[in-house]
């Protein structure tokens, strides 16, 4: 990745997106590339400028930003998303996580933290906000259909990949597990690479998810 984390930020109100914009861009080392005001407007956006990052409002009227992150998803080499939402009990914030999503903010959150988010997600940590994102899982793994499904996945890990995948869960990022575990952060990487391709899944938050439904973290 080049040294500046390009930004792509979505929403349908122009005084929240003018402010991300001038919150973001007076960030060292990111830059808002792009802005839109829909979903149906953000692959366009991405193709033009190869965001490596996009903070994606929910609630938007023509394609809401759930629809808009598995279309991005979906796409080869696809960049990050994070998703922003007014309130912590909206269940559509769960589905953007099963859609893609890296996580998600509330929009009252701090610019310090925003930012910080930002980069982390750029760096391939997921931003899972504990006590929130906990409640939700919790919501999904009351399943207990969900529960067979998800272990009957993760027994096709081997043990190393098994641990790794508990470590994300515990939102561990890729030098906090290294160090745990006693193995260098590319060895992280090539499991956490390998759990995700066994699984087919999009990214480390859907590990996370997986593992909360199998009630293992």
């Amino acid at each position: 990745m080049n040294d500046l984390v390009r930004v792509l930020v979505v929403d349908d109100d122009p005084l929240v997106r003018g402010a991300l914009v001038m919150m973001l861009d007076g960030a060292d080392g990111i830059s808002v590339i792009g802005e839109a005001g829909d979903g149906d407007e953000v692959p366009a956006v991405v193709d033009a400028h190869a965001a490596h990052v996009v903070l994606m409002d929910l609630r938007m009227p023509r394609v809401n930003g759930i629809a808009a992150t598995r279309r991005l998803r979906a796409r080869p080499h696809p960049p990050e998303v994070v998703v922003l939402t007014t309130f912590d009990t909206d269940e559509n914030v769960l589905r953007a996580l099963r859609a893609g999503a890296s996580g998600f903010l509330l929009k009252d959150t701090p610019p310090p933290r925003i930012v910080e988010a930002v980069r982390r997600v750029a760096a391939g940590d997921p931003i899972l906000s504990p006590g929130v994102t906990r409640r939700l899982m919790d919501r999904v793994s009351a399943d207990a259909g969900n529960h067979d499904r998800a272990r009957a996945a993760l027994a096709a890990l081997s043990p190393r990949e098994h641990e790794v995948a508990l470590e994300v869960a515990r939102g561990r990022s890729n030098a906090e597990i290294a160090a745990g575990l006693g193995m260098t952060v590319a060895t992280v990487k090539a499991h956490v690479s390998h759990v995700l391709t066994k699984l087919a899944l999009g990214n480390r938050t859907q590990i996370a998810l997986l593992v909360h439904d199998a009630e293992l973290a």
